[in-house]
């Protein structure tokens, strides 16, 4: 084992015990350190991998390294060691966003972009980012001789050579593999281009399975392709957008293209794009498809601007979305919780047909980690619903509905943020045979919010002291609501 690699097992090993109190319970949290985006994420020897960029050595991001985790279940996460550390000539400023796969022979592939600085004659630096693919058993990983596999002379002209990351490989029927990579054109802005190999380690280039042209922000991070429901899926997390309307946010967000699939020659039509996550908090999302044929998708659960809003002297920073089944109905991603969540569910509590005006609170409907289902149907007069949760004296966290404009709002100013930072965020949101269903996800630190079955997901962090479990209810009209509350428990 090189030396490299070797010190950031040391690392982890020696500082995860003095932090293990302050994560999440059923969200995958860094070992230490920083996480960002989920990398690797499978199926292997019948358990899930997952692996994710990380830096042990602060709660800040540096030089990136591949940690690594696996579960039975998706929920109950077990950490292994690190899997990849920046440790040879090609990969020398970081193990960047990549993908796994198992081969024929049993092994494990990881497949990720490597990237080193190279100084121009100009004396400025910059990157070289290449594809490079590691093998093993599940814990300890050997870098290919061949590395890196895929480079960007392979690419076009007027594809970039530095914006060029973040593989997706799959496995298609007849054995072969593709891959999907993010670069960008001469115009600046992104696409997603496909490679091609027999055995994942000779590679061809095929073609742009998928072009911004300015459309959708800059440069296309972390893409994901699948088929689903008769259907391909492109995820992407495009950078610097402009917002639009309430689809998209400003920033770095994350899109789900979908259209047809011509499956032998490689040829993807989009149809139509919308929003993955309408939060503040979602990006870089990955999927994997299941031995039972599930799709099922994580994120890693931040935002690029604000990530250091959490951890200031603290020894780690960054955890996932709970995993999320994915299906597509009428040209729509839907999204849902993972049905394991439920083994978790403890002390039941449910409140049916209750019609009430102004404020209102529930005996024994309050907690930080629980799982919540809300039904509201809204007089004809009503105008405002919202919710408040993690709330006490001082701090909550406020889900609010305005009828007439069908606009729900996912809003954390008061949850204890102490920077002027983007506080707030709105979807529209139309009622569904007259009512509003949302299923509420708290973990301690965050809130997921599943709107109308699937329809919409909101993601958030708030920054409230784990002590603050209130959850209250208010309308300014006559409504009539129906709850059930479940503690989360392990």
């Amino acid at each position: 084992m090189n030396i490299i690699l070797n010190k950031a097992r040391e690392y982890e090993m020696n500082h995860e015990g003095a932090i293990k109190l302050q994560k999440p319970d059923f969200h995958l949290a860094s070992r230490v350190g920083w996480m960002n985006d989920p990398n690797g994420f499978s199926v292997y020897n019948n358990e899930y991998h997952m692996f994710y960029q990380y830096h042990p050595y602060s709660a800040s991001w540096g030089p990136m390294h591949w940690g690594h985790a696996k579960s039975k279940d998706l929920i109950n996460w077990e950490y292994l060691p690190t899997a990849l550390a920046p440790d040879q000539e090609y990969d020398q400023f970081g193990c960047f966003s990549g993908s796994a796969v198992t081969l024929d022979d049993g092994k494990h592939l990881l497949m990720y972009t490597g990237v080193k600085k190279v100084k121009l004659p100009n004396g400025e630096e910059t990157d070289i980012q290449t594809q490079c693919i590691a093998i093993g058993d599940g814990v300890n990983y050997k870098k290919h001789p061949n590395n890196p596999v895929i480079t960007a002379d392979m690419l076009p002209e007027g594809c970039s050579k530095v914006d060029f990351r973040d593989p997706k490989i799959w496995r298609k029927e007849d054995g072969s593999y593709l891959c999907v990579v993010g670069n960008r054109p001469a115009d600046g802005s992104g696409q997603v281009v496909l490679f091609s190999s027999k055995n994942a380690i000779d590679w061809k280039y095929e073609d742009i399975l998928s072009y911004n042209g300015n459309r959708l922000g800059k440069m296309w991070e972390c893409p994901d392709f699948f088929e689903l429901n008769e259907k391909g899926v492109l995820l992407i997390s495009p950078q610097d957008v402009l917002p639009q309307g309430y689809e998209y946010g400003g920033g770095n967000v994350t899109a789900c293209l979908i259209g047809d699939f011509d499956n032998e020659n490689n040829i993807f039509k989009e149809e139509i794009n919308h929003a993955i996550d309408y939060g503040l908090d979602f990006y870089a999302p990955q999927s994997v498809l299941t031995e039972s044929q599930r799709r099922i998708m994580v994120g890693w659960m931040a935002n690029w601007d604000t990530n250091g809003l959490q951890n200031p002297g603290r020894e780690w920073f960054g955890q996932m979305s709970i995993p999320r089944e994915l299906h597509v109905i009428n040209n729509r991603l839907i999204q849902n919780p993972v049905k394991e969540i439920e083994n978790y569910r403890k002390n039941k509590v449910e409140y049916q047909e209750v019609t009430f005006k102004g404020n209102k609170t529930f005996e024994a409907v309050k907690g930080r980690r629980i799982d919540l289902e809300v039904i509201v149907k809204p007089s004809i007069n009503c105008d405002e619903f919202s919710i408040k949760l993690a709330q006490d004296e001082v701090c909550y966290t406020a889900i609010k509905y305005d009828v007439k404009k069908s606009l729900l709002t996912m809003d954390r100013k008061f949850s204890g943020c102490r920077r002027a930072v983007l506080n707030e965020k709105s979807a529209i949101v139309p009622l569904k045979d007259g009512l509003l269903k949302l299923r509420l996800i708290l973990d301690k630190q965050s809130i997921e919010t599943f709107i109308n079955d699937g329809d919409k997901a909101m993601t958030m962090l708030i920054f409230t002291d784990l002590n603050a479990e209130g959850i209250s209810f208010f309308s300014d009209e006559e409504i009539t609501l129906n709850l059930v509350k479940y503690d989360l428990v392990k």
